[in-house]
């Protein structure tokens, strides 16, 4: 249950504003983590107020890494736990817009890498929320650690290992009371990446709104999606994950990484009348800047 009526998004902006910043000492590295393994990491865990995105969707991630809520009178999903050191972050937004962790019943994955699920073993045990994965990702989450097929398998950090994980199939509905998210296959990133959709509601208005898994071509040293035995189906699967971006009802786009959409930058008081976010052309674009990137990258495995 909510712990107070949240009414618009200057609220939730108040709210989070008297949040006391934290800091490095307040957060300390994840374990065996150092500045040389992830030079990116204190940028990513920068402090970031939480910010309603539209309806029942919240933003409760760090400056550099989406953490998603989307609530309910009946429980809550949460989508994406940042690094390991992201999670008390995370928890803390929840509660500065007026809701608890304890009602997160699912969390959910983009996918498994330590950047975007570091924070989830944390944010299960102080929830007790289920999570729910595809086979692929939910094998790494269990584990704490990338296994075969991952393009970045020797370079990705490992991270704390969540206990039970729900394995999902592509196109599944999961469902937390009034609340659907459908799951779709996005796969290239990781063989099991996944985009998530649903529909929040305003007053009288919905829209549909799409956190787009990444697909970019990155790799170890040496990797050739052109040829990978580990994983063969890495261009079939970018490519299924490209239509599917362009095929999605699309009216707000957010990304694992906000960067990726420009999310912070536009999710501000605006004193329009449409959402900031809404862009209907979004995600094709997102699909069509994913596919022009994939083939930069094929032309230079291919290259004598």
């Amino acid at each position: 249950m909510r712990a107070n009526h949240i009414s618009g998004l200057a609220m939730a902006v108040t709210l989070a504003a008297s949040l006391r910043p934290l800091t490095a000492q307040q957060t300390p590295p994840a374990p065996g983590y150092t500045p040389a393994q992830c030079p990116s990491c204190a940028e990513w865990n920068a402090p970031q107020a939480p910010l309603k995105v539209f309806g029942n969707t919240y933003y409760v991630g760090t400056r550099g890494l989406s953490a998603i809520l989307v609530t309910s009178d009946r429980g809550h999903v949460l989508i994406d736990g940042g690094l390991p050191e992201s999670a008390d972050a995370i928890i803390a937004h929840i509660a500065a817009l007026g809701f608890r962790i304890t009602d997160v019943r699912l969390i959910l994955n983009s996918h498994a890498h330590y950047d975007h699920s570091g924070g989830i073993a944390t944010l299960q045990r102080a929830s007790g929320a289920d999570v729910a994965a595809t086979a692929w990702s939910a094998e790494v989450l269990m584990k704490g650690a990338s296994v075969a097929g991952d393009p970045q398998l020797g370079i990705d950090l490992p991270f704390p290992p969540v206990t039970k994980v729900r394995t999902i199939r592509d196109g599944e509905v999961l469902r937390v009371g009034p609340l659907a998210l459908t799951a779709h296959l996005t796969a290239g990133h990781t063989p099991g990446g996944t985009t998530w959709s649903w529909q929040s509601c305003d007053a009288q208005r919905c829209l549909n709104l799409v956190y787009a898994d990444s697909q970019t071509p990155i790799s170890k040293d040496g990797f050739l999606f052109t040829k990978s035995e580990a994983y063969p189906s890495a261009l079939q699967d970018f490519e299924r994950g490209h239509a599917t971006l362009e095929q999605l009802s699309c009216d707000i786009l957010l990304t694992p990484h906000p960067s990726a959409s420009k999310m912070l930058e536009r999710l501000s008081p605006s004193g329009a009348d449409a959402p900031p976010l809404v862009d209907y052309a979004a995600c094709s674009r997102l699909a069509a800047t994913a596919r022009a990137a994939l083939a930069r990258r094929l032309a230079s495995e291919r290259a004598p």
